[in-house]
């Protein structure tokens, strides 16, 4: 059975979708933080960094397409922008 998580993960296709999906992150963490890896900031822009250098193994192993289109500077400017936001 896939997690509430899973399940908005694969319906996320809009920039609110997106806002809504780590808004509930966040809900998820406060609920079942023992079912997570990385417990603090450090440690998790750490697996975020890992994940992205590893993500084509992922995709290849999930027999999905490499999303080819991918705007890495947008995700630069989300985190550095998060910072400092209010």
């Amino acid at each position: 059975m896939k997690s509430k998580l899973v399940n908005e993960l694969d319906n996320v296709l809009t920039k609110e979708d997106f806002s809504k999906f780590i808004i509930s992150m966040i809900a998820d963490f406060k609920v079942h933080s023992d079912d997570w890896e990385n417990q603090d900031l450090p440690s998790f822009l750490e697996a975020v960094s890992g994940w992205v250098e590893d993500m084509d193994g992922f995709y290849e192993n999930q027999e999905k397409e490499f999303p080819g289109d991918i705007n890495w500077k947008i995700f630069a400017d989300i985190f550095y922008a998060a910072r400092i936001y209010e």
